[in-house]
């Protein structure tokens, strides 16, 4: 059976298809504060392997003799790089969240009602960006 490419009673719904399901519905406002808060819970995570595989690669390089060698304080060391990590992806810092919201949230043209559903007021701005 071949299936003909014009034929509009397809499976799969294209996502760039106004009829279907996910285009007609603007984001339910508990979807958008579950989707922020997961992207900047990656976003932190993202910054804390970053600042983990740095501080790993500056024990490499580092002298037998280095303070940067010493695994005294590494425990202390890596929860303050997860604070860092956390505090910067509070203010989006690196983008990645805002870049995971344009994906899975409607655009900026979308009703008012489901714009201001998101709860924003512990994020700060990005700081690439002015306010």
């Amino acid at each position: 059976m071949m299936m003909n490419i014009n034929d509009s009673s397809s499976a799969l719904p294209s996502a760039l298809d106004d009829r279907s399901p996910a285009a007609a519905a603007p984001a339910d406002p508990r979807y958008a504060a579950k989707a922020t808060e997961a992207a900047v819970k990656f976003e932190a995570f993202f910054i804390s392997h970053m600042l983990r595989q740095m501080r790993s690669g500056t024990r490499e390089m580092a002298g037998e003799d280095s303070v940067f060698k010493d695994p005294v304080n590494s425990d202390m060391l890596e929860m303050a790089d997860n604070l860092v990590a956390d505090k910067m992806a509070g203010q989006r810092a690196f983008g990645i969240a805002d870049a995971i919201l344009r994906q899975l949230l409607p655009p900026a043209g979308a009703p008012v009602a489901a714009r201001g559903a998101v709860k924003t007021d512990n994020i700060a701005a990005p700081l690439n960006k002015s306010v």
